[in-house]
């Protein structure tokens, strides 16, 4: 497998990225800077959170796979298109100006610098019992909490130089 060319930190909190589910007749994404990447059950794996209410859940429900991908500073504000309307509403992709391309069994951008294959291997609810009072009150107070998608990572896709 390739190496990882990014600051996982950085990327999902300050830089943020996409979480796409679907093929590339149907499929919809999201902004996400929550994540991680890391080891599971001796697995590269990354980890998204998307709440049930975003147009993006039933896509990770329904497919397999779903893929992960990193942008440059230039696509900010696809990004925050990306993040800020819904798929329901409208064409996403065309809003934001990126060029759904196929990933696998799964779709990302042309435009990412980075992009993660994941096949899902565990799902699971966010216990709102188990989470801090703070972030109870910051997050959910008037949506169910997230759910949590780990995927192996099965193939990293670097743009084709």
């Amino acid at each position: 497998m390739k190496e990882l060319p990014i600051d996982a930190f950085a990327q999902f909190d300050k830089k943020w990225a996409l979480v796409c589910a679907g093929t590339m007749e149907r499929h919809n994404a999201m902004t996400i800077s929550w994540g991680g990447l890391g080891t599971l059950w001796s697995r590269p794996v990354a980890t998204v959170y998307v709440k049930p209410v975003r147009y993006t859940y039933q896509f990770l429900e329904e497919n397999e796979y779903f893929t992960v991908s990193f942008y440059p500073e230039s696509c900010r504000k696809a990004l925050a298109v990306m993040g800020s309307v819904s798929g329901r509403d409208c064409d996403k992709d065309a809003a934001a100006g990126l060029t759904p391309i196929p990933a696998g069994q799964s779709t990302t951008y042309a435009q990412a610098e980075v992009t993660l294959l994941c096949k899902k291997i565990y799902r699971q609810d966010l216990d709102l019992e188990q989470i801090p009072a703070d972030a109870a009150k910051t997050y959910y107070q008037t949506e169910a909490p997230h759910r949590m998608y780990i995927g192996e990572v099965i193939d990293v896709i670097l743009p084709e130089q």
